[in-house]
């Protein structure tokens, strides 16, 4: 299951990680975010140990979505070495998140 990101956490879980990581930036009322969250938690078991896959919660975590000039949601970026390697606009399906995981890996 991929695990939730907040402010509060962000720095530790996906600036910090040892792992490459893919960040979900999503909300609930969003109904193509609804339809890859199956995936994203997918992503999570299949990739365990390789690299973390993690969501935020537009709604929840503003500032996050501010930050990266979040517009558009599902928004999917990933991360390597605390910095965003790639950005995926309403990326579709499984092929390609786990493309984008297996870039970085």
């Amino acid at each position: 299951m991929a695990i939730n990101i907040t402010t509060e956490n962000f720095e530790t879980d996906v600036l910090n990680a040892k792992f490459p990581v893919l960040v979900d930036f999503w909300a609930s009322w969003c109904g193509p975010c609804k339809m890859i969250l199956p995936i994203i938690d997918q992503l999570a078991t299949d990739f365990d140990g390789k690299a973390i896959v993690a969501k935020v919660n537009v709604d929840e975590n503003p500032e996050l979505a501010q930050k990266f000039d979040i517009m558009v949601i599902p928004t999917i970026i990933t991360f390597k070495n605390g910095e965003p390697v790639e950005t995926a606009v309403n990326p579709g399906g499984r092929g390609a998140l786990e493309e984008m995981l297996n870039k970085l890996l």
